[in-house]
């Protein structure tokens, strides 16, 4: 390999970081110093590193990574690359930029908290490429240190995604390999818990792309007990056993990667993977395609691509009764064409996972939790009872949880030189005492709000302007770091409704994209009357996070916030990411038919 080629370097390194600011000014410092681009993930228990750059960057890198002794015996995998092929391709891997982030977990093995979260030092026992080969070329001979005695009691597991394993997989004579057909990995635990009695008493060998994966998974299969102890993992992954054997050995197909290369193969060109729409054999996803409904990636051949741009993957296909009328490939074609209005529906291959499973037995289904933010000078217990028709239609399915915003609002009325109806107590009356009243809050507020809150009524400084919330901007990294609090300690929470500025602020969060992962994670948002801001935290990209967008229907009956305002914010989300519900009414969350059920039919993909 010439040192002026561009490579990309994978790694990972379970380990205790004791300064992870030290560490993150390392890593800063040395990738921005080399020009590296890609992903770097820290947490206290490792890190997880995807950066592209010159392969004499790359490996100068590795030298300085090294010189850590917490990075003894880390596994770096080093390869010669082509770059981007084109700017959505390295948009979507990463490679546009260098992103150093803090997390609390390196990969996400649950989208819930688990009853008993494995520890990676209870992960099964690492099988280099050759005796991962070795295994599977005996299937049945013995092997030193309680390696698989019997192929009968030998399985394979797959621990990647749909998308992954539709192009490449292992496959050997007579030993069976589970595929969990999952969209995401943090899908896999309930999986696992679904399946165990097609892992319990047998001789599991795991593999993923390049390790990491499987370090968790193994761990969390062993911790279920006796009958489980015998999990091992193929080191180093995919990527390390097509290096040992790159005529592909017992892997046939591609091995998908997740920077600019998209996959990588060996020297046998057959293609495993096949066209959704024509059936045709393809295994290309640089057009990067995507299920219209759950966003996963899908393979779509180029002369379907000229036909049609609305996919249905299919996971969304098997469960299609769940999506209402989702139109379905049969014998190689579309059984129904699809409206381009229909497009407007739920997206992000991160999001949408299958219904968490209940762990006792026949209970019943677990509610979705949604935490509910109100409008400008509202509180939470005047949400809830404007809302109560709402959660009440919604019970067998949500639970909705009420918070107020964090900044308190002063009590004020409109003088009657200023205002017709006046809100001013009559003449020669006086104003309700304060303690006899429902505090206000808010989630942004104007620039002039001085924080401190009298303790009395107060006139209003100008008349009603039904503009207001355009000035309301300050306040921002208040609310998230108290949402942040209301997440850690009464969370976990599916999604947020939000109402108005709540719902702007519910807005705000989704744009922050990965900057909130493991402390914020939404699978959905529900924006009723909301709209956007002008504050650099709405950022320039689309917003990637599946939406609901309620609002009255032209002409308007909302006098507050115009029904191109919220069309507007809805705009700013990815394309296929939002679902629109118009209604006839005003400032209000509607509750009769139909538009009852189109939320219901929302919530229900979630579920």
């Amino acid at each position: 390999m010439s040192k002026d080629e561009y490579g990309v370097l994978l790694y990972y390194k379970f380990a205790s970081i004791p300064d992870l600011n030290s560490l993150f000014s390392f890593y800063h410092s040395n990738c921005n110093s080399l020009g590296l681009l890609g992903r770097v993930r820290l947490s206290p228990n490792g890190v997880n590193v995807t950066v592209g750059g010159l392969l004499s960057a790359l490996e100068k890198h590795i030298e300085a990574v090294k010189s850590n002794s917490l990075f003894q015996g880390t596994d770096f995998k080093l390869a010669s690359s082509h770059h981007p092929l084109n700017d959505k391709v390295a948009v979507e891997c990463g490679f546009t930029s260098l992103s150093i982030r803090v997390v609390k977990e390196l990969v996400t093995f649950s989208s819930y908290p688990l009853l008993n979260p494995p520890e990676v030092s209870n992960a099964g026992r690492h099988l280099s490429a050759a005796e991962f080969h070795s295994v599977l070329q005996s299937a049945g001979k013995l092997m030193k240190n309680g390696s698989p005695t019997d192929d009968k009691q030998l399985v394979l597991l797959d621990a990647r995604n749909l998308y992954e394993t539709r192009i490449g997989k292992f496959h050997a004579p007579s030993v069976e390999t589970l595929d969990p057909v999952i969209r995401q990995y943090s899908d896999l635990p309930s999986w696992i818990d679904d399946n165990s009695e097609l892992l319990r008493g047998k001789h599991v060998l795991m593999y993923c792309t390049g390790g990491i994966r499987c370090e968790m998974a193994s761990a969390y299969i062993r911790s279920k007990g006796a009958g489980f102890e015998n999990v091992f993992q193929l080191y180093g992954g995919i990527q390390r056993y097509l290096e040992q054997f790159p005529d592909g050995g017992f892997f046939r197909g591609k091995n998908f990667v997740f920077d600019h290369r998209i996959s990588v193969g060996s020297s046998d060109t057959s293609i495993m993977g096949a066209c959704l729409i024509c059936g045709s054999s393809y295994d290309n996803y640089s057009s990067r395609c995507r299920c219209t409904y759950c966003r996963i990636l899908v393979l779509v051949c180029d002369s379907c691509q000229i036909k049609s741009d609305a996919y249905v993957c299919e996971l969304c296909q098997k469960h299609r009764m769940d999506f209402g009328s989702i139109p379905f490939v049969e014998d190689g074609e579309l059984a129904t064409v699809l409206d381009k209005n229909d497009l407007k529906t739920v997206c992000s291959d991160s999001k949408i996972s299958s219904q968490l499973p209940s762990r006792n037995g026949n209970a019943a289904p677990r509610k979705l939790r949604i935490l509910c933010l109100h409008g400008f000078r509202q509180n939470a217990s005047s949400f809830k009872g404007r809302s109560a028709s709402l959660a009440k239609k919604l019970k067998s399915i949500a639970e909705l949880v009420f918070i107020d915003a964090p900044h308190e609002l002063p009590f004020i009325y409109q003088s009657c030189t200023e205002a017709k109806n006046s809100c001013a107590p009559p003449s020669g009356q006086h104003a309700p005492p304060p303690e006899n009243c429902k505090r206000k809050y808010a989630w942004l507020v104007a620039s002039d709000f001085g924080g401190k809150v009298e303790a009395d009524w107060k006139i209003a400084n100008q008349p009603f302007d039904p503009l207001q919330y355009q000035g309301q901007t300050d306040g921002f990294d208040v609310s998230l770091a108290y949402l942040k609090k209301m997440f850690s300690e009464q969370g976990p929470f599916d999604g947020i409704l939000g109402f108005s500025q709540g719902a702007a602020m519910a807005a705000l969060l989704c744009a922050q994209g990965d900057k909130l992962k493991g402390e914020i994670d939404l699978r959905f948002v529900i924006l009723c009357s909301g709209f956007v801001l002008p504050l650099a935290d709405f950022g320039q990209k689309p917003i990637n996070c599946p939406s609901l967008h309620v609002f009255g229907s032209d002409p308007g009956k909302d006098r507050q916030i115009t029904s191109h305002t919220s069309r507007y914010l809805a705009s700013r989300f990815e394309d296929g990411c939002s679902v629109i519900i118009e209604h006839e009414f005003g400032h209000i969350i509607p509750t009769r038919s139909p538009y009852m059920d189109n939320i219901k039919d929302f919530l229900r993909r979630f579920l």
